[in-house]
């Protein structure tokens, strides 16, 4: 059994896939052992208590200093005895030592194609803009490891979405969540809890 930890700061709709896939069998061998947000008032929080998921807060503003918070939010994690971190739009510059220990064992979804419209800077709305700004046809998501860099790790998964006539940053966000990230986020946790993904020479292999 794959336990996971899920970190968030806003809404929650990732989390809200992850569960869904839980609890309908699309994610399989896998146990949601707790959320933290960097954010009190984060309504992802809510969502875990509606599911009976352990929902804990570790918010910048309580710390003196940002090593402090990395300190308090490493030891939250290391609480909860989990196999695998799932960052579901968790907006937070993380700790050395944390992104060390959790090597392989942490993975992000960022709303793009890798290595289109990434790093430092892109993320939420502006990632979209980007993408339109440029005029590319095609955008989507990406599931990958996270290392020290930034939107810089092994990819898992990705899935195209096409971009249409008149879209909107918002419109374009909604259909890349609805097509793509609430799709390989929970099929690439499910690859990881059977044992299927391996990091080789810095590349992922799934073996299906």
């Amino acid at each position: 059994m794959l336990k996971i930890a899920v970190l968030v700061s806003g809404g929650g709709t990732n989390l809200q896939a992850i569960i869904d896939g839980v609890e309908n069998g699309k994610i399989t061998n896998t146990k949601i052992e707790g959320v933290i947000s960097n954010k009190r008032d984060a309504y992802a929080l809510e969502r875990a208590k509606k599911h009976g998921i352990k929902a804990v807060a570790v918010a910048r503003k309580d710390y003196a200093s940002r090593e402090e918070f990395g300190d308090a939010l490493l030891q939250a994690i290391n609480e909860l005895d989990v196999d695998l971190i799932v960052l579901a739009g968790f907006l937070v510059i993380l700790p050395e030592k944390l992104v060390a220990q959790y090597e392989h064992r942490m993975i992000n979804i960022h709303p793009s194609l890798i290595p289109s419209f990434c790093g430092p800077g892109y993320y939420g709305l502006k990632v979209h803009e980007e993408a339109l700004e440029r005029g590319v046809k095609v955008t989507g998501a990406t599931v990958h490891f996270v290392d020290g860099g930034c939107d810089s790790g092994p990819i898992i998964l990705q899935k195209p979405v096409m971009v249409e006539q008149g879209d909107t940053p918002e419109i374009l966000q909604k259909r890349v969540m609805e097509q793509a990230e609430w799709n390989i986020l929970p099929e690439a946790i499910d690859l990881i809890a059977n044992g299927k993904v391996q990091v080789i020479d810095g590349k992922v292999v799934i073996n299906k």
